[in-house]
């Protein structure tokens, strides 16, 4: 099974920066895709950003502009730089995995807290 390890939450004020990590088990090139989610309380689980194994990136609307994510394959992980940061933004972010066929399977890390307050 493919461990992800999530780090670099905290709490910053509105307009402040965070970067966070996802560390994989395997090598990132093994992997389909690789996504950052989250979730805030009340709320459904939402992807912010992903970038596929050829490189495709996207990101939500909501935090286009605002997010980067990107790739150390040496390190076999993902970052997600997430600048201008606001309220909204509060939430668990999680790292996410899927594997290529056939299995497809998603695995998910545990997850790092944002907290945006002032």
């Amino acid at each position: 099974q493919v461990q992800l390890w999530e780090s670099g939450g905290g709490s910053v004020q509105p307009g402040g920066s965070l970067r966070l990590s996802c560390r994989a088990s395997t090598s990132i090139f093994s992997l389909n895709t690789i996504d950052w989610y989250r979730q805030a309380p009340g709320k459904q689980r939402d992807m912010v950003a992903t970038v596929t194994i050829d490189g495709i990136i996207r990101y939500a609307d909501s935090v286009n502009g605002r997010f980067t994510i990107s790739r150390d394959s040496a390190k076999n992980t993902v970052y997600l730089q997430m600048n201008s940061l606001n309220p909204e933004d509060t939430a668990v972010y999680l790292c996410s995995a899927l594997t290529m066929a056939p299995d497809s399977r998603r695995h998910w890390g545990q997850g790092t807290q944002v907290t945006v307050s002032s």
